[in-house]
């Protein structure tokens, strides 16, 4: 009998102006043990943990036992090899712009590639992870760890065709099969070793769909521009030291998201407009984490102080929280064998 452990980061993706570009992963992890028989027979699901009741433990609907099985069947195996325990241990909050989806297929892929020693490299891997959560930003930082900017390749006309399915009909095995290659490229960028992530996670859930259909189908010059001379001083200004906090706080603003989908976050308007490094030492930028309903806030310092600002203002609006501070999981995704 093989034991092993897959620990998969947490993930905050769209900070500040890098919508659908900039990630980073969070010291909060999803934890997969899984025990593999020398013999055949059933998988075996657990679960603990974020959303218990809502969690299925059948193998077939089951997000990350589905993503092992499509990583199997694109390897011409039908189903786990040899009998199969797994317990999963997801302390991630589910719905909350936290990247609990995207963790679950990065532990799915990594499920496929220890249990039939595919051999596949972190690279390699995530291609399998982009046809389940076709968004880099946050799967690219909770792989690979640390603060990325990642984009999607532009495929060929073949490729589209090859690759259109959707990720429930990959998961549902109602579609072609063929191995994904290539099709995301990332790159680490520079972080201060003082700044740390504050999070305060709202209790109700907010689904990304939702989220995205509050969002324009265009945008004006104007706003783009604003978000683009931003980003571009974002990735130097966050690996400077010492951090320059009115710097910082001024090229995490957007205009491409946060705006849209401040309706659907009771307070977020109010903390984005009086939380600032002036009220609050320490604070050098806040922003939605991924979708929402969870904020971002980087700081050096005073952590426990500017998330009870936050919180203050969040239950002001009706909203119970929660808050956690974390620092960047450098590693990435990781297997530890016993």
């Amino acid at each position: 009998m093989q034991k092993f452990q897959i620990k998969v980061p947490a993930s905050s993706a769209n900070i500040g102006p890098g919508f659908d570009v900039l990630g980073m992963s969070l010291e909060e992890y999803m934890t997969l043990d899984v025990e593999v028989s020398t013999e055949s027979g059933p998988c075996v699901l657990t679960y603990e943990g974020d959303g218990k009741e809502h969690v299925s433990l059948d193998v077939q609907k089951n997000m990350i036992t589905q993503t092992s099985l499509y990583v199997l069947r694109c390897n011409n195996i039908s189903t786990f090899p040899y009998a199969t325990k797994i317990h999963v241990i997801n302390p991630i909050p589910l719905g909350r712009g936290m990247g609990s989806s995207g963790s679950a297929a990065i532990a799915g892929v990594m499920l496929a590639n220890e249990i039939a020693k595919l051999g596949l490299s972190k690279l390699q891997m995530m291609d399998y992870v982009l046809m389940i959560e076709r968004h880099p930003d946050n799967v690219m930082a909770s792989m690979m760890g640390g603060f990325v900017g990642s984009f999607l390749r532009e495929l060929s006309e073949e490729e589209k065709n090859a690759f259109s399915p959707s990720a429930d009909d990959l998961l549902k095995n109602e579609a072609l099969t063929l191995p994904p290659k290539s099709l995301g490229t990332f790159a680490r960028l520079p972080w201060a070793s003082e700044l740390k992530a504050i999070v305060v996670i709202p209790e109700f859930h907010l689904a990304t769909s939702k989220a995205r259909s509050v969002l324009p189908t265009s945008y004006g010059r104007t706003d783009v521009v604003y978000n683009l001379q931003r980003l571009a001083l974002l990735t130097t200004a966050l690996g400077q030291t010492p951090i320059n906090p009115h710097l910082v706080y001024e090229v995490m603003k957007d205009k491409v998201h946060q705006p849209y989908r401040a309706s659907l976050i009771p307070g977020l308007q109010n903390i984005l407009a009086t939380l600032n490094p002036d009220t609050q030492p320490g604070l050098c930028g806040i922003c939605l984490s991924g979708a929402g309903p969870t904020v971002l806030a980087l700081a050096t310092g005073n952590f426990d102080e500017i998330a009870h600002a936050m919180l203050s203002i969040f239950e002001k609006h009706g909203v119970k929280c929660r808050y956690l501070v974390l620092s960047p999981a450098f590693d990435g995704a990781t297997v530890k064998y016993f």
